[in-house]
């Protein structure tokens, strides 16, 4: 018996000699099956009934075939010669003749692992161009928004300046400014996230994890766009010559 099926059949209670009833007859549990998981093709692999073959063939389907055929192979194994002996087997078997065409199909479950690695490395990659171009468009925003600070707050830099800030001082200034910009709204993208993830895991019935690494990796990112980009207008500030800015109107 798998996990989902003891939780679900038997919540709470040691599955061992428990009785089940399957169409007309009862069985025992002898045994629990290790927690599998997902399999490749999306499968539960915990949601399963494991029966003798006679058992299954004589009292569930009532006759003697066989459909899938499940073989487990070592990991530094030869899949294709593997595949070949298969192959050869099974048309033995099956009396096939040299020019006939296979009538079963042999599936490699390592190569479908690999595909779906391959289409999740793409989706990752494609994910992090949105990403990349977001980020890009998001530090422009900031750094327009601070130009457009400097350029209001050109007297107010002025009047810094001539009684004796420095340079280093009023860069300082604006380059928080745009960090605080940058992180406020990559504390709200956190916090978004977080809540339209877990309210996704609840409407597909699967558990939610809130990863801090990943969300602390975030909330740095965002504060160094506003690093990256805050630090062209907040230059443009620090280099402002005081008595042109006092005379700006």
């Amino acid at each position: 018996m798998g996990a989902t099926v003891a939780r679900a059949l038997l919540p709470g209670r040691d599955p061992l000699g428990e009785r089940l009833r399957i169409k007309r007859f009862s069985c025992v549990v002898v045994a629990l099956l290790a927690a599998k998981g997902q399999g490749a093709s999306g499968n539960d692999q915990d949601d399963v009934v494991l029966l003798p073959l006679r058992t299954l063939q004589r009292r569930v389907t009532g006759n003697q075939r066989v459909n899938t055929l499940l073989i487990s192979m070592q990991e530094d194994s030869d899949g294709a010669a593997l595949q070949a002996r298969l192959r050869q087997l099974l048309r033995e078997r099956r009396k096939l003749a040299a020019g006939d065409e296979d009538n079963f199909n042999i599936v490699d479950t390592r190569q479908l692992a690999d595909t779906m690695s391959g289409a999740a490395r793409v989706m990752t990659t494609l994910l992090g161009a949105v990403a990349s171009v977001s980020l890009l468009v998001g530090g422009i925003g900031i750094m327009n928004i601070m130009l457009v600070s400097v350029t209001e707050r050109t007297r107010e830099i002025g009047l810094r300046l001539a009684i004796g800030a420095r340079e280093r001082d009023v860069l300082l200034q604006f380059l928080i400014e745009a960090v605080v910009l940058a992180t406020l709204g990559g504390l709200i993208g956190v916090a978004l996230a977080a809540a339209a993830g877990a309210l996704l895991a609840a409407a597909m019935q699967l558990p939610y994890l809130f990863n801090p690494r990943i969300n602390l990796l975030s909330f740095a990112f965002s504060a160094g766009v506003g690093v990256l980009f805050g630090y062209v207008p907040a230059r443009r500030a620090a280099a402002m010559d005081p008595i042109a800015a006092l005379r700006n109107e």
